[in-house]
């Protein structure tokens, strides 16, 4: 039995109930991640920095005194002479050799247009740009997700779990003990259950920033603003921003095989600057799941009748 209930229609973010603040570590680390997918509660001001002192005006150098250059001695008449003539038998005897791209002005304009520097960036771009099509190619090309994960909080804490996904929009963690909660996407919402408790916090799904899992088709540079693609030792990464989750801006790194085929793990940095990471292990795609696992019991009379259905499985 659902032992405390919020209703979405109460606001765009429901606080976090008190099981959240349980003093288990592995509670305290949930309530860490949830804070990255939804934003702190609290956003406490940033102490004003002291404006820093003027530097001090350097002393006037002393201006220097030209140096007097001796003379170079003048060449004998005889030797300016040979000199000359030299020069002329060398343009003689060397072959002229001709340039095509002189010749055919269209092409060295390009060239000039283009330049090294250029060339680099549109092939960077390019590289960029199948990084991230390679990327949108994993996420849509998933069906259903399984896995396990270890989750590291801001202060560098580690607990671990199953994590189950199903798209649209239906995702579950299942945390290991001694942690009594459980993270549910029904493709509506999200809850926050507490099986010690009983209790379940909703929140709205479109306020987390995991658009990259719970979409059914999603594209990384329309859906959010990449802002880099880098070639990392462990593989390739890609940095995005979400500007529309709650409390402010989400930063969202994804780490990648070099060959874009296995999502290892993501780190989110929600707007007050807290980073969680979560990593990834023995992922299978394509697996069946059972669709009872993303219930959602919201009190009505038909959910009652559901889960009591579910139990009697």
């Amino acid at each position: 039995m659902i032992g405390r209930r919020h209703r979405l229609a109460a606001g765009p973010l429901l606080v976090l109930a008190a099981g959240l603040a349980l003093p288990q570590p592995a509670s305290a680390q949930v309530s860490s991640f949830l804070d990255g997918l939804f934003g702190r509660k609290e956003q406490p001001a940033p102490a004003p920095e002291p404006e820093p002192e003027p530097a001090p005006a350097a002393p006037a150098a002393a201006p220097k005194k030209p140096v007097a250059q001796a003379p170079k001695p003048a060449k004998p008449a005889d030797k300016v002479a040979a000199d000359k003539a030299a020069a002329a038998k060398a343009a003689r005897a060397e072959p002229k050799t001709i340039d095509p791209k002189a010749v055919d002005p269209k092409a060295g304009a390009k060239v000039a247009a283009v330049g090294a520097p250029a060339a680099a960036a549109v092939a960077a771009e390019a590289d960029d740009a199948t990084v991230i099509a390679q990327a949108n190619a994993y996420f849509n090309g998933m069906t259903t997700l399984t896995g396990s994960f270890v989750q590291i909080g801001p202060d560098g804490r580690r607990i671990g779990g199953k994590l189950t996904l199903a798209k649209p929009g239906r995702l579950r963690f299942d945390y290991d003990q001694p942690s009594p909660l459980e993270i549910v996407a029904d493709g509506t919402s999200v809850a926050v259950k507490d099986r010690k408790l009983g209790t379940q916090d909703l929140y709205f799904i479109s306020q987390t920033p995991l658009k990259f899992l719970l979409r059914d088709k999603i594209d990384l540079a329309r859906d959010l603003s990449v802002t880099d693609v880098a070639n990392d030792p462990g593989g390739l990464r890609i940095a995005l921003e979400d500007r529309s989750t709650l409390g402010g801006t989400s930063k969202i790194q994804l780490f990648f095989d070099a060959e874009v085929k296995t999502l290892s793990q993501w780190r989110i940095t929600d707007p007050q600057g807290y980073q969680t990471t979560v990593q990834l292990t023995n992922l299978q795609k394509g697996r069946p799941v059972e669709g009872n696992l993303f219930f959602i019991n919201y009190g009505r009379a038909e959910d009652k009748a559901a889960e009591r259905q579910i139990r009697a499985q």
